[in-house]
């Protein structure tokens, strides 16, 4: 007799829900991706295509929250906050400084290091199955520093990426322009990450995963969920016209907006959206081989989607706010410090909203008040570098197998 196969909604179709949709798909289950936007059009579209294997380290950790005082007060500052948002952050802000406790901050950095340790390799293990396996650079990402203090006063990333072992070079000022002539006389400084890769168009790479999704056979089906019918377990999610889905599972990968789903389920968590700006720039008068990050002016640049793209910052304002896109051109003008020749033309500017937990790392888990309910979000500046490993993980707990690496440290109850 032939099994039945399982109905499970995933909801969000950004790159983290549709890699899980692909998977569980893959595995034989009857999938419906569901989100209110096309595939790829929220936080995917946007991020800066990026596979950061070595920024895996805690927000919270003191060389960067000591700083964050000093940020606020700074108009142009890489951390933003809304005046009248703060008081909705102190509950969120004090979580935060609770993982800077030196026992907690052990074990966060190796959760993330668990994670990042396979992201690489399962990403392209991703892209060879949806067929494309060329659109991942061979290069990595240079991280510059003015001098001998900058570097100094970013040392204890390059120490722990010692301690779990991620490759990193350290360059001089002819190693750098030997690789990026661009980059300006000044930069005295750089750590070579070979390992973080970038992606030559991230919103292509969603847009494949759910044509590859769509080809195996899943539903894709853009529509808003207003609630949830449960009765011992789940059974079925509402539609915003009205109908209920019947399901046998449901996996909540709705990025920054995945927190307001949980509340519908009686399972609150403390998601926050850090807002992330960025610039496109399809005439920059450069040329580049490499992604740049520079930690003291906190932007990143990345040749992708057929240009360059500018980003970084955090901005701490809700869902709800208008976009400031002063942020973008803040990053904009550090850009420019770094590569003087980086012209801003054929430029447009954009918003979107990371989902962040207080503690760094992700939720990926079965929901500990309803059965047949599991989460994969809060996956901060990382969404794109986990999608692939978080889709294989969530694979396997979904379909009752032992994942490969353990993921208590990733459970929804945490908190």
């Amino acid at each position: 007799m032939n099994k039945v196969k399982k109905t499970t909604v995933v909801v969000g179709a950004g790159v983290i829900g549709a890699a899980i949709a692909y998977e569980l798909q893959k595995r034989g289950r009857q999938v419906i991706l569901i989100d209110r936007d096309a595939p790829g059009r929220g936080a995917s579209f946007g991020n800066m295509a990026s596979i950061a294997v070595t920024e895996f380290m805690p927000a919270s950790r003191p060389s960067v929250w000591r700083q964050i005082p000093g940020w606020l007060l700074d108009p142009e500052g890489p951390v933003h906050v809304r005046p009248g948002y703060m008081p909705r952050l102190i509950p969120w802000f004090l979580r935060f400084l609770a993982a800077s406790l030196p026992s907690r901050m052990r074990a966060l950095e190796s959760a993330g290091a668990a994670l990042c340790a396979r992201a690489l390799s399962d990403t392209q293990v991703l892209l060879r199955e949806i067929g494309a396996p060329e659109v991942i650079s061979e290069t990595g990402c240079l991280s510059l520093y003015t001098d001998e203090a900058e570097f100094r006063a970013d040392r204890d990333h390059i120490e722990i990426l010692d301690r779990f072992g991620f490759a990193h070079e350290v360059l001089g000022p002819c190693d750098i322009r030997d690789l990026e002539p661009e980059i300006a006389p000044g930069i005295g400084k750089a750590v070579l990450f070979p390992d973080n890769r970038s992606l030559r168009d991230p919103y292509a790479y969603v847009t494949r995963l759910a044509d590859r999704f769509e080809g195996l056979g899943g539903e894709i089906r853009r529509t808003a969920i207003t609630g949830f019918t449960r009765s011992s377990r789940i059974s079925g999610v509402q539609l915003d016209d009205g109908t209920v889905l019947e399901t046998d599972e449901v996996v909540v990968a709705a990025g920054a907006f995945s927190g307001r789903l949980s509340r519908l389920l009686g399972e609150p968590m403390p998601l926050e959206t850090e807002r992330g700006y960025h610039t496109q720039i399809m005439a920059s008068g450069i040329r580049l081989g490499h992604s740049i990050i520079w930690p003291a002016r906190a932007f990143m640049v990345t040749p992708t989607a057929g240009g360059i793209r500018v980003g970084g910052t955090v901005e701490m304002a809700g869902l709800d706010a208008p976009p400031d896109y002063r942020r973008a051109r803040i990053t904009v003008k550090r850009a420019r410090e770094a590569l003087p020749n980086l012209r801003v033309e054929g430029a447009s500017e954009w918003m979107g909203h990371r989902p962040a937990f207080p503690d760094t790392i992700p939720v990926m888990s079965a929901s500990a008040k309803v059965p047949g309910v599991y989460y994969a979000t809060g996956h901060g500046h990382l969404g794109l570098t986990y999608a692939a490993t978080c889709a294989r993980l969530m694979g396997r707990l979904i379909a009752g197998e032992a994942p490969e690496i353990d993921l208590r440290p990733y459970r929804i109850d945490r908190f």
